[in-house]
């Protein structure tokens, strides 16, 4: 099953890369690198999350960061995610926020460790910021996340891909993006994944957050590709990863890397180059 996307879109993940960064990152830098990707024309720009300051303190100061960007004159639109209720209703105040993520686990393991709750629990939580969302005109967007199978030893297959994925729709939630969490997902498993989720729910956006390393995130967005995916997720320099799953993190997709790939497919051409290049540069900056 070959792609039919007429357009795809592109998610640029600063948050992704700065939430386990082992030292603080100023608030003006966050600002700065921010209104800097938002010159180059992603379709989506994961800027921060309101969740417990105590479990990812860089985060902490989304809110400052969110009123100091310009978006005058940009085609991205904002995410940020939230783990819980109270996190769903700080985002939903900012009118420039336009969709929140929430991360709902297919590994119970990973659930509690990430949002310190169970799967139930995690599901009456995705109702309630739904609720929220659509009373105020937000997008709510589901991060699968070891969307692939898990470390932990948890059951994962299609079938359990296919019911979870079914409740999310059942509540009108339009996006789901299967999460790689640790990047262990190999390209067999990312093709079935998204082959199974697509011609099932063919209403919805499927997309992916991958996490690879510079030798195998060739294979894995062209497996996606392949299975019809038509949202990715990538950060600039391959940065980051989650904080709550391992110690030795495999790094976010490099979205340097994935541009070409989809450029040579005819998509991503209105991308402002210089802005990119100017991006990638202050991203070494801050993240050494």
């Amino acid at each position: 099953m070959h792609t039919t996307a007429t357009d795809i879109k592109l998610v640029e993940c600063p948050r992704d890369a700065m939430q386990g960064w082992k030292t603080f990152i100023p608030t003006a830098d966050k600002i700065n690198y921010l209104n800097q990707l938002l010159k180059v024309g992603f379709d989506v720009l994961d800027c921060g999350s309101f969740v417990s300051p105590k479990a990812i303190p860089q985060m902490a100061d989304t809110a400052a960061v969110i009123r100091g960007l310009r978006l005058n004159n940009t085609r991205s639109s904002l995410l940020v995610i939230v783990a819980n209720t109270r996190g769903a209703e700080e985002a939903v105040a900012f009118d420039e926020i336009r969709a929140l993520g929430f991360p709902f686990s297919l590994s119970p393991t990973f659930q509690q460790r990430n949002t310190n709750s169970n799967m139930e629990e995690s599901l009456e939580r995705v109702e309630v910021i739904q609720e929220c969302c659509v009373k105020n005109n937000k997008d709510l967007v589901i991060y699968l996340s070891m969307g692939f199978g898990n470390p932990y030893g948890d059951a994962y297959s299609e079938d359990l891909l296919l019911t979870w994925a079914g409740k999310m729709a059942g509540m009108g939630i339009q996006t789901i993006s299967l999460a790689d969490t640790v990047g262990l997902a190999t390209p067999e498993q990312i093709s079935r994944a998204v082959q199974t989720l697509v011609p099932q729910y063919p209403q919805l956006e499927i997309g992916v957050h991958l996490h690879s390393t510079a030798l195998n995130w060739n294979s894995k967005l062209d497996a996606a590709w392949q299975a019809g995916c038509t949202r990715y997720d990538g950060a600039l320099k391959g940065i980051g990863g989650c904080p709550m799953a391992q110690d030795d993190l495999v790094g976010n997709m490099d979205t340097e890397l994935m541009i070409p790939y989809f450029q040579g497919k005819g998509f991503l051409q209105a991308l402002n180059k210089e802005a990119l290049a100017e991006s990638a540069r202050l991203a070494l900056d801050i993240f050494h």
